[in-house]
């Protein structure tokens, strides 16, 4: 069994064929019959040489002419990228000159192996202090097993909306679209969430929402989600709004792709002015849609418009710019051009995946910009 420390999945698998075979030839076959089939980012070399799976570990044994065996997987990946690539292996079937067979063994949770090794330690841990205090130790037990429960789903209000139980106590509400959504970041571990169940937004969820410190929208990533967001601008006070991925929904996302995006609930904010807000809301309506870039003063008054393909020269030529607002995605590379020109606020469509942001410069998205009303200051999260 190969180390798996570090890693999420197992996958195993058996495999027999029809002649003498050694582990080079299986390696072998396992990544020349794979290469290609899913393009680069399913590519097991790739994969590996990026930590996404480990080292392939296999044993095996011959007998009557064949060989037979077993391969291990060490897997980083989601478990929708572990089990194509336990299906590419799958198709395999031939080593060298000679017939094969390849088949699924499973996919070992590695974290939930961990989870019970924990499980197990802490009861090992009870029962030695039950020794002295029993009744402490029985209730300490009872409280780890209700803690390892998952939340249920709950219906709030007369619309019988399917909800977190976590509404009620937490100063934070998420809004997310549907059950299924709900269902989702029960999964995540957020409890603090609410279906609207549609475009209308629901007078229960109004009320609800009136004494929470963080109201946040987390919608998908298509027309309907920016509907609905309109529609919850109009009747709630949002102070943040989470978007899926492009043509994504919140049902469809891994719980890690839920908590990086909602990373913005937790970390400190940053501000813009009132007046600032209230121009950048005027640019985004005007800009977007339009691939075009708005350079401004530190009077907000607009210098140049001009494309998106020319905003990293005009940044590098420029002098009095203090904001970009644009109809792009914020990358690295126009960051780094910004900071280099004292430039402290952009504005795009979205970030770029690992954009790591400067002190002295505020990234916000468009959605983030309609996500405030007018009169209130803007607030965001850092490096979001």
């Amino acid at each position: 069994m190969p180390d798996v420390s570090g890693y999420k999945y197992l996958i195993k698998l058996k495999f027999n064929v029809e002649g003498i075979v050694e582990k080079p030839d299986v390696i072998g076959a396992i990544f020349g019959q794979t290469e290609g089939l899913f393009g680069p980012e399913l590519d097991l070399n790739e994969l590996q040489k990026n930590w996404r799976i480990g080292r392939i570990e296999l044993s095996l044994k011959h007998a009557n002419s064949k060989t037979a065996g077993r391969i291990f997987i060490p897997s980083n990946t989601d478990i929708a990228a572990a089990t194509l690539i336990a299906a590419a292996i799958e198709s395999i079937d031939k080593v060298g000159p000679y017939t094969a067979r390849f088949k699924l063994d499973g996919i070992e949770d590695v974290r939930a192996t961990r989870r019970k090794q924990i499980v197990e330690r802490a009861k090992e841990i009870l029962r030695e202090w039950s020794t002295r205090t029993v009744s402490e130790g029985e209730d300490a037990l009872k409280e780890l097993y209700e803690a390892l429960k998952p939340s249920k789903i709950i219906s709030y209000g007369p619309e019988n909306l399917p909800a977190g139980p976590g509404i009620y106590s937490s100063d934070t509400i998420i809004l997310v679209e549907g059950r299924a959504d709900v269902l989702n970041m029960l999964r995540a571990g957020y409890e603090d969430v609410i279906a609207i169940g549609g475009a209308r937004v629901p007078e229960s969820v109004v009320q609800l929402v009136k004494n929470k410190r963080k109201i946040a929208a987390f919608l998908d990533g298509d027309r309907g989600g920016e509907l609905i967001l309109k529609e919850l601008q109009n009747k709630i006070k949002l102070t943040h709004v989470f978007r899926a991925p492009h043509g994504k929904e919140v049902e469809e996302l891994t719980p890690e792709d839920i908590q990086k995006i909602l990373e913005g609930l937790e970390k400190p904010r940053e501000e813009l002015p009132v007046e600032v807000a209230g121009r950048m809301r005027e640019l985004v309506s005007e800009l977007d849609g339009t691939l075009e870039v708005a350079l401004l003063d530190s009077s907000l008054n607009v210098v140049t418009r001009l494309p998106v393909s020319k905003l990293y020269q005009a940044i590098l030529e420029s002098n009095d710019i203090r904001a970009i607002v644009y109809d792009g995605i914020i990358t690295q590379r126009i960051v780094d051009a910004a900071r280099s020109k004292g430039i402290g606020v952009i504005v795009g469509i979205r970030h770029a995946n690992d954009v790591k942001v400067p002190e002295g410069i505020k990234t916000f998205t468009f959605d983030e910009i309609r996500g405030m009303t007018v009169g209130q200051t803007l607030s965001k999260t850092e490096n979001q």
